[in-house]
């Protein structure tokens, strides 16, 4: 893939074969991962993935891509907001 020169905003592009590999660029951040879920922070906004046996096969957020691998069933653009608050849900049940 190609180098980012300092400030270039790099692309968001995503490339699947066969539900069973995908290649991300534009990611910014990796927000939090299971085998159940991934959740991206990409240059067009939040990005869940979800599936089974998820694994994160490369991370290079230098080139801003990520290679995943399992059975890939959704992708779901949100905004940061949602997650925020699906996250303080969560821990809000865990705690009471």
């Amino acid at each position: 893939m190609e180098e980012l020169t300092r400030g270039e905003k790099p692309q968001h592009k995503m490339s699947m074969l066969n539900r069973k590999t995908c290649t991300l660029t534009g990611v910014k951040d990796v927000i939090a991962f299971d085998v159940a879920e991934v959740i991206l922070e990409t240059t067009m906004g939040i990005l869940l993935i979800k599936g089974k046996n998820l694994h994160v096969k490369r991370l290079n957020l230098d080139k801003a891509e990520v290679d995943l691998e399992g059975k890939i069933d959704a992708f779901t653009y949100t905004e940061q907001n949602t997650i925020a608050a699906k996250q303080e849900s969560f821990f809000a049940k865990l705690w009471k």
